[in-house]
């Protein structure tokens, strides 16, 4: 099942590469159903907290009519960043499946873990590395187009 929910947040992730935003993408499922989706818009919406994470959230709190995401679980092909990471708790989201790791801004695992903290009022169950291959290269060949045009940041 993790794998069906993983390739629709590829979907949403490939929606993101198309429009030259950086491919990220996420699903929010409760009861087997998703709830919400969303991929990075942070150029197109010119807003830094456009992140794939926070638009699918929002969509899921609006869904379900109220902040609090219990017994749902987040599909996100690239390890949320600090904000997001923060946002998960923030939800009280139960589970987030993860499909290729952060080594520069992961948080969730890779150079930190906000999201497992001792010291955090909510803990969320974590998966790591479903369809991890995909996940990785849809964004490596994001950036290796950018870095061919001369545009990488």
């Amino acid at each position: 099942m993790y794998n069906f929910y993983m390739e629709e947040a590829l979907k949403e992730a490939k929606k993101a590469y198309e429009i030259n935003e950086v491919p990220i993408g996420a699903v929010i499922v409760k009861d087997n159903i998703i709830i919400a989706r969303g991929y990075n818009l942070r150029e197109t919406k010119k807003d830094p907290t456009m992140h794939a994470e926070i638009i699918a959230i929002k969509e899921a709190a609006k869904f379900l009519g109220g902040w609090r995401l219990l017994g749902c679980t987040m599909y996100v092909t690239i390890e949320p960043c600090a904000m997001c990471a923060g946002a998960l708790i923030n939800s009280r989201i139960a589970n987030l499946v993860i499909g290729a790791k952060d080594y520069k801004m992961g948080a969730c695992g890779s150079i930190i873990n906000i999201v497992e903290h001792e010291k955090m009022n909510h803990k969320i169950n974590v998966t790591y590395g479903v369809m991890e291959e995909q996940c990785s290269a849809i964004i490596k060949e994001f950036f290796r187009k950018l870095r061919k045009k001369g545009n990488a940041t």
